[in-house]
Formats: structure tokens, C-alpha cells, sequence
């Protein structure tokens, strides 16, 4: 009697050796890290085990998102306590702030000003001027008008100080990069700055590296066919890793899966640690749906697979060394 056999899933071969990350835009003002999901806390504080599992993960920095005038505040004071780095800016959603500031717009931009002044050396120090741009998908937080004078008046800010820029996009290609070219950051050039969690076409993100600009992928750069076909198409010496979390996780819908089942029994418990589910919560696990830096590896293991032939470890070390470079972290180099 004939046998049919099933041919089993190969088995990825494991991998040996310290793979070490910079996790570019990471968002870890947000409260989701001390337990409390919209306004309620849901379970203990549990930020320590979040930095835990980062470190086992190889995670030997962070830079610490600012999307607003407080948030700023908030993402330089933990970049000083925990010897990590901030970004000082407003998202263009919340945009409006200017305008409703005391004082105004100017005021603001003054506080803005003032704060990276204030916050330029050291352990803490702020390394870039965002999180700032356009964001069509969301003209109910503020409109196209608002975001683009407010995102014109950040430029400024990089451009005073010598910072390189956090810049967000969302369906808004040809004005931003119009903006941009506008005031002077239109050639090729070093250490202008990054579009983060980037989700456009191969031909933006041509266009965007072309200008001078780095680019930095997570889960939400993966998530369609598409989105691949951009993420392979970053030149290796612009490249840049991030989380964005406690956002863009990688899940099983994307088409990023596919590549990321590949991924060896080592690495992915130290990426993707086994979590529990809320209501359910477990001291020192992941709280599943909630993001978190050390999954940075599964981003840079993707990147990896879809560079066929390229090692992990050479893009790994890639895109670290990018990121030393483009913030001048230098005390980062041999880390």
C-alpha cells in the first residue's frame, strides 16, 4: 500500500552570536508601559521587565519618541534616568497645539526651542528634532493647512540647531517632500534626518533616500505585499530598525509572517516572548497586543530574508551603525 508523506516545515537553522539593536523610535512615555491601558489600569507596572527583556534581546539603546510639547519633556527625563535618548517635536496630528497654546503658536515653538537648548549633551540629550510632518489619514486631529505651517516651523528648529530630523508621513508624499525641498533639505546629503515607520511606495522611498534621508521599518512597514517590496528596496547604508512600540506589532495577517516563521527557536524567544492576555497578566511576561522593543529583532529578521543572500548579522550591524552615525551616538560604537 502506498505511503504519502508530508514533507514537514523545515526547521530554521539556529543561529549563534550577539545580535545588537538600537531601537530609533520607541514610544515609551506611553502609560500602556506602567499597566494602564485607556485611562484604566489594567495590571501592575511592569516597565522594568519591559527594559529586561529589551536588554536579552540586544537592545543596547533606545531613542525615545517626543510627539508633543510635554511628551517631550516626559521622553527626555526617562532618556536621563535610563541613559538613553529623546526626540523633541510635535506629531502632526496634534498640531493644533501650537495654536491653542497660551501665547500661541510662537509661544510654543519658543518652549520647543528652549527645551532642546536646554538638553543638547550628555546622557539624555536630545538627538533629534521630531516626531514631525504630515499626516493625511488624520486631518480630524488637525487639518492639511495646520500641519503643513506647523511642520515648516520645526524645519526651522533642525535647522538652528544641526539636529537630524523624526519625520512622519502618511499619504502626504508630494507635500511633504515638496516642504522639504523647500526649505533646503531637498539634496543629497549626510545626516539629514529619518522618515520613521515608513509605509509608502518603492518609488517614495527612492525618492526620499535619493534626497539624503535614512529610512526606519516596524511591523506596520510590513504589513502587505507592497510594504515588502519597499522594505527591500532601502539601500543598505540608509537603513534604520525601530518598534515604534507600544505600536506596529508583527502579526500573523501580515504579509511579513510568511518570513518571520523562519525565524530560529533562539532568537524568536528572545524577540517574541511567550505573553499572557488581559485580563490575564503574569510579572515578567509580555502582555500580548502590546508592542515592545525586543521585538525589533523580528523587524530586522524580515529585512534580512527579504535581502537574499545578505547575513543576518550584516544587516543587524548595518543598520546599528547607521543609526550611531546619523545621531552621532558615539559613545554607542563599541557597545
Amino acid at each position: 500500500m502506498p505511503v504519502t508523506v508530508i514533507p514537514s516545515k523545515p526547521v530554521p537553522a539556529e543561529l549563534s552570536g550577539t545580535f545588537r539593536f538600537i531601537d530609533i523610535g520607541v514610544n515609551l512615555t506611553d502609560p500602556v508601559f506602567q499597566g494602564i491601558h485607556h485611562s484604566k489600569r489594567k495590571h501592575e507596572d511592569d516597565f522594568q521587565a519591559v527594559l529586561d527583556r529589551s536588554r536579552l534581546a540586544g537592545v543596547r539603546s533606545m531613542i525615545i519618541t517626543g510627539g508633543s510639547l510635554q511628551e517631550s519633556k516626559i521622553a527626555l527625563s526617562l532618556a536621563a534616568q535610563l541613559g538613553f535618548f529623546a526626540t523633541v517635536g510635535c506629531h502632526p496630528t496634534r498640531s493644533k497645539e501650537f495654536d491653542t497654546h497660551p501665547g500661541g503658536p510662537e509661544a510654543y515653538l519658543q518652549e520647543l526651542d528652549r527645551l532642546i537648548s536646554a538638553n543638547l549633551h550628555g546622557k539624555g540629550r536630545v538627538v533629534a528634532i521630531g516626531e514631525c510632518g504630515l499626516d493625511y489619514d488624520r486631518t480630524h486631529f488637525a487639518s492639511e493647512d495646520v500641519q503643513r505651517q506647523h511642520f515648516r516651523s520645526q524645519l526651522a528648529l533642525a535647522k538652528k540647531y544641526k539636529l537630524p530630523l523624526f519625520l512622519h508621513c502618511r499619504a502626504a508624499h508630494n507635500d511633504f517632500v515638496s516642504i522639504l525641498r523647500d526649505e533646503g533639505f531637498g539634496e543629497d546629503g549626510e545626516g539629514k534626518g529619518v522618515v520613521h515607520s515608513f509605509t509608502g511606495s518603492v518609488e517614495e522611498v527612492v525618492e526620499l533616500m535619493d534626497m539624503g534621508f535614512h529610512i526606519s521599518v516596524n511591523g506596520c512597514s510590513l504589513k502587505t505585499e507592497q510594504n515588502l517590496l519597499a522594505a527591500k528596496a532601502i539601500r543598505p547604508d540608509r537603513l534604520l530598525l525601530e518598534t515604534d512600540a507600544p505600536w506596529c506589532s508583527m502579526t500573523s495577517t501580515h504579509a511579513s509572517n510568511t518570513l518571520l516563521e523562519t525565524l530560529p527557536a533562539s532568537l524568536k524567544s528572545k524577540y517574541f516572548p511567550s505573553g499572557t492576555k488581559l485580563p490575564s497578566f503574569v510579572m515578567g511576561k509580555p502582555v500580548k497586543g502590546r508592542n515592545e522593543p525586543s521585538a525589533i529583532g523580528g523587524v530586522a529578521w524580515v529585512i534580512h530574508k527579504l535581502n537574499e543572500g545578505v547575513p543576518f548579522e550584516k544587516v543587524t550591524e548595518k543598520a546599528y551603525k547607521n543609526t550611531v552615525q546619523l545621531f552621532r551616538l558615539d559613545e554607542l560604537q563599541d557597545a
